[in-house]
């Protein structure tokens, strides 16, 4: 799918999503703590950002191979700083893993710390913060590969999430970071043209899900920003996507995109998808 995009002569850097991983990777140690110790949530982010960063690594070479294409493919393992004072740590809100009862999640909260949260008709779920990104470690490494034509898989879940000290030392923290604003932050600092969001919609709607939907072809940012402050985007599905893109474009981004995966090329050529860019 992806193939058209990977051999266009472009500077190239690819983030991904991580959370059907994590969550996996959450309940293995649930349903193991007693005979394994549990894992931190930055490494929980950090096992998953290594295993799709090599997947998606090898399925790049091989299509390329296959079409006679000698271009290579990395993966980087991304840590992400975040400001351990941000008032996300204080309300987590982001859902991640897998739905329980209210005796199983009142149990979890008692034997991890956790914090649950009840989805109405569904059960009930761990929410962890998810603070904004403030600096991709080792940024000058993805530029300096990409400007020589590697495609370069980074970021991948957001980012491995870390705070450092007045003395610049490094820890992991527990939290899971907006891949989209970690995508938009990445982009924005190595001065990136143009951001494109592959979801599973072919454009972004207002009145979603509706018999009024009105799909958005070209929209200027103001008028992306309008339709989010009258509250058209959810926050657990497009929000993120379309809050990255109107940070890209007023932080000096050309053209943000949010296409189908299948459109790839035809959205990148301004062909499919929403394009947002900036007022005239």
């Amino acid at each position: 799918t992806l193939l058209p995009i990977l051999e266009l002569e472009r500077e190239l850097v690819v983030t991904h999503g991580n959370g059907p991983g994590v969550g996996k990777t959450i309940l293995r140690q649930v349903l193991a703590r007693h005979r394994v110790t549990p894992m931190s949530l930055d490494i929980c982010v950090a096992n998953t950002q290594g295993v799709t960063a090599y997947l998606l690594m090898q399925a790049f070479e091989n299509a390329l191979r296959n079409a006679g294409n000698p271009r290579h493919a990395i993966g980087l393992v991304t840590q992400v700083e975040v400001d351990p004072s941000d008032p996300a740590f204080a309300r987590p809100t982001k859902p991640i893993g897998y739905f329980y009862s209210e005796e199983e999640a009142k149990s979890l909260e008692a034997e991890f710390g956790w914090t649950m949260k009840e989805d109405a008709g569904r059960g009930w779920r761990q929410v962890v913060p998810s603070p904004e990104p403030q600096h991709i470690c080792d940024i000058s490494l993805v530029d300096a590969l990409a400007s020589r034509g590697t495609i370069v898989i980074a970021g991948g879940g957001g980012g491995i999430p870390v705070v450092r000290d007045a003395a610049g030392i490094r820890r992991g923290i527990e939290a899971v970071i907006d891949k989209d604003l970690t995508s938009q932050h990445m982009a924005t600092v190595l001065g990136i043209e143009h951001m494109m969001i592959l979801t599973s919609v072919s454009q972004v709607a207002l009145h979603f899900g509706t018999d009024r939907a009105q799909r958005l072809g070209t929209v200027s940012v103001s008028q992306m920003k309008r339709y989010q402050d009258e509250g058209h985007f959810a926050d657990g599905s497009m929000g993120p996507k379309v809050e990255a893109a109107i940070r890209f474009i007023e932080r000096g981004g050309k053209r943000a995109i949010i296409a189908h995966l299948e459109e790839s090329l035809p959205a990148l050529m301004g062909e499919a998808g929403t394009q947002i860019v900036a007022d005239d």
